[in-house]
């Protein structure tokens, strides 16, 4: 779990209910770097901007920024992401989408079950040490397809086939746990999901725990639904 914890909460509680020839353009374009948009040095701004784009979203007034060609060039000569996503291969679940932002914004880790193997978290650890994003969100979704898997080759004793059987001993040990426990075992699962990546991204990297205890990074987990859109922290 995050040093920092985050009471379970929404996003939005303080949101408010053609063509050209490459060679050319490359040879053309000065060097430009940054974005339109500062990046945000904190944590805190960075979980606002984040939660006031989930509102865009939601209420169908998305900006869809830095999407531009212009930003585009400007983006080529570096990156400033603000936050790192951690997040479910899910097609419905693109966080550029979600969250209302655009190229340069999010530096995004994406994996069936958004789960943190060695990888997955030196890529994060890499986000962390290049470009000092404060802000990490591990965000699983409802009726995830990954913990539905897990779920059914457990109860069934099945194997999954291929390698996706390597998604499923990976979640295992946060699903087993839960299957006779009341209410919905699939939600209970992936917010479970989401509290052990969160702690396993602090717990199995010095680099971001260290940078949490300084307070200049915070870890945390969300919840994306698919009816609605909204993204709701998980504690």
């Amino acid at each position: 779990m995050s040093r920092n914890p985050v009471s379970r909460r929404s996003l939005l509680a303080t949101g408010g209910a053609a063509a050209l020839a490459l060679g050319t353009l490359t040879a053309a374009r000065p060097a430009l770097a940054g974005t339109t948009e500062p990046p945000a040095v904190t944590p805190t701004e960075a979980l606002r901007r984040l939660r006031n784009g989930n509102h865009r979203f939601v209420t169908g007034s998305s900006r869809h920024p830095h999407q531009s060609m212009a930003a585009l060039q400007r983006l080529a000569a570096g990156q400033h992401p603000f936050a790192i996503i951690v997040g479910c291969a899910d097609s419905r679940v693109a966080p550029e989408v979600l969250f209302d932002q655009g190229l340069g914004d999010l530096f995004d880790n994406r994996v069936a079950g958004n789960i943190v193997d060695d990888l997955l978290l030196g890529s994060v650890e890499f986000a962390v040490e290049e470009f000092h994003s404060p802000l990490i969100v591990v965000l699983g979704h409802e009726r995830c397809g990954a913990v539905s898997a897990t779920i059914n080759a457990i109860r069934t004793g099945g194997t999954a086939p291929g390698h996706i059987g390597t998604i499923v001993e990976s979640l295992r040990p946060v699903v087993e746990p839960l299957l006779d426990q009341p209410g919905d075992v699939v939600e209970n699962s992936v917010q479970a999901n989401v509290r052990a990546q969160v702690a396993g991204l602090v717990q199995r990297s010095h680099l971001i725990a260290e940078r949490v205890d300084a307070g200049t990074l915070k870890v945390v987990g969300a919840r994306y639904d698919l009816d609605t859109g909204t993204v709701t922290l998980v504690d």
